[in-house]
């Protein structure tokens, strides 16, 4: 089974003291939740956490919430169908032929946030300290969503 991320590799080692833990899966929670928004979860994890699932699209719990208390701050293969974990494969995996080509998403992550805080004469201190908002889930799904495109087309799935 391939383990994407796991929030203990990031808050076991150099996280920030002063933030919540929950900040370690942020940026997991932001594609799971795209991910799940666009049916790309497992039908396992449908069945196992459908209110919560339910509780994710009716945005009354974030991404980040979600993978820490259902997941346990793991996110692996089995939280995606098939289609799901092609995609997530090529591109929330760092270092594959699509991040060479087109990004990954930690590149998007990052790039995004850093941007929009630049605009604002602000940077943050940390990659853990973007904050999880559903104002921010809304600014990475576009470039989720530009990216799946163009994979898809990468793909010749289209």
């Amino acid at each position: 089974m391939t383990k994407y991320d796991d929030a203990s590799w990031h808050y076991g080692g150099d996280f920030p003291e002063e933030l919540p833990q929950k900040n370690s899966a942020t940026h997991t929670g932001m594609f799971l939740n795209w991910c799940i928004n666009h049916n790309l979860h497992s039908q396992e994890l449908q069945e196992d956490h459908e209110n919560e699932i339910e509780s994710l699209k009716r945005r009354e719990i974030t991404g980040a919430e979600f993978v820490i208390s259902v997941l346990d701050g793991k996110f692996s293969e089995d939280d995606l169908n098939d289609f799901g974990n092609a995609f997530a494969k090529d591109y929330y995996v760092d270092e594959t032929d699509f991040a060479a080509q087109y990004s990954s998403f930690a590149t998007d992550y990052i790039n995004i946030f850093d941007s929009i805080a630049e605009e604002s004469d602000f940077e943050y201190e940390t990659f853990y300290h973007i904050e999880d908002t559903y104002e921010n889930y809304d600014m990475m799904k576009q470039v989720i969503d530009h990216r799946f495109q163009e994979w898809k087309e990468y793909k010749n799935l289209n």
